[in-house]
């Protein structure tokens, strides 16, 4: 078992030098890190924790946009150097505003509820067909969201046709003194165009939380071009960064990767077909990991039935590329069917549990 945070890489020459790993548990919620195909190439199950800051994201997500609309950090820089200046211009109740939410996963369709909660009208819009929560509308492009919302935020995954989502054409769609937010991740955003927005005063203000270029540890001179703009909250990708959101992570997938190991679950996997398993006793399991190819069952079977080995439990589950079998067969049997089994053509990893 092997356990990384999101800066470690997990490359095809780690995964080729690592013939004994059978699982990783991201203890975050991108995967992007890991060569996922070799993954399945090598019949290596994949967890992460989709679920485990959701809330900590939502939470900041709701604060900046508060702030945002009070001209909160424009008050409080001016604080800072001195300045008194209290007024009701450009300030915003959230109570009443468009929120459009670009992407409506696990944080997106949460941020929803509470946005709705605070009183806000919520649009989204997703390439899945997702169930609208409360009274949120779906959008039916992402043109008619960017149009209709005072506040636009992208909750989108990792994927590389997600580069550059948000160009110089779809701020141009939006609102005039639209409020803005990313916290999902940095190469989504085309921040140049972010910031000649911001200067010109098209977009009213900014969130950032994700960067095209993280560093890897603390830095004291990190250089965005986002800095020193007028209503632009620039925090150090902190989304997530909450004692409850480690103590979730830490809980979540450590869980995962135990199941995985003794019972062969393989719910929330990333890349494998999703198992729930249920504890045996007196009896072996097998795990067969194999190609998604026509005639791996039979084959297996016919194995099991030519030694006269009664099978008690058996589950398939396949997904994409990958096939995974669980056998439950009785206590006795042959050792060399383990090796007959191995010969399979498509197999791609064999595995006794108990």
């Amino acid at each position: 078992m092997l356990g990384i945070r999101s800066k470690t890489e997990i490359t095809t020459r780690v995964i080729q030098n690592s013939s004994d790993l059978m699982t990783i548990g991201a203890f975050c919620i991108g995967t992007n890190q890991i060569d996922m195909e070799s993954c399945n190439k090598t019949g290596i199950a994949v967890f992460n924790a989709p679920y485990s800051n959701t809330r900590s994201v939502v939470e900041l997500t709701i604060s900046n946009i508060i702030a945002l609309l009070r001209n909160v950090f424009n008050y409080s820089m001016g604080m800072h150097k001195g300045l008194w200046e209290k007024h009701t211009k450009d300030c915003y109740e959230v109570r009443g505003k468009k929120l459009g939410i670009i992407g409506y996963g696990n944080i997106g369709s949460q941020l929803s509820v509470l946005a709705e909660a605070l009183g806000m009208k919520v649009y989204f819009y997703d390439i899945i067909d997702k169930l609208p929560l409360g009274n949120s509308k779906k959008c039916n492009s992402m043109q008619e969201l960017l149009e209709e919302s005072h506040i636009v935020t992208v909750h989108v995954d990792g994927r590389k046709s997600n580069y550059n989502l948000i160009d110089e054409k779809e701020f141009a769609k939006m609102r005039d003194g639209a409020i803005f937010i990313n916290a999902s991740r940095g190469f989504v955003v085309n921040i140049k165009a972010l910031a000649e927005n911001l200067k010109s005063g098209k977009i009213k203000g900014a969130a950032i939380d994700v960067y095209p270029d993280e560093p890897k540890e603390k830095k004291t001179n990190y250089k965005t071009i986002l800095q020193n703009l007028p209503n632009t909250i620039l925090t150090p990708h902190i989304g997530g960064s909450t004692e409850e959101a480690q103590r979730n992570i830490a809980d979540f997938v450590p869980t995962k990767l135990h199941d995985f190991i003794t019972l062969g679950n393989t719910v929330s996997s990333v890349n494998f077909p999703n198992l729930q398993l249920p504890q045996i006793e007196n009896e072996h399991r097998i795990v067969h990991i194999h190609q998604n190819v026509p005639g791996i069952m039979a084959k297996l079977n016919n194995i099991f039935a030519s030694n006269k080995i009664n099978i008690e439990n058996q589950f398939l589950k396949t997904r994409d590329q990958l096939g995974y079998v669980i056998t439950d067969i009785e206590k006795e049997y042959e050792k060399g069917i383990i090796d007959e089994i191995k010969q399979v053509e498509g197999t791609i990893r064999v595995r006794i549990l108990y």
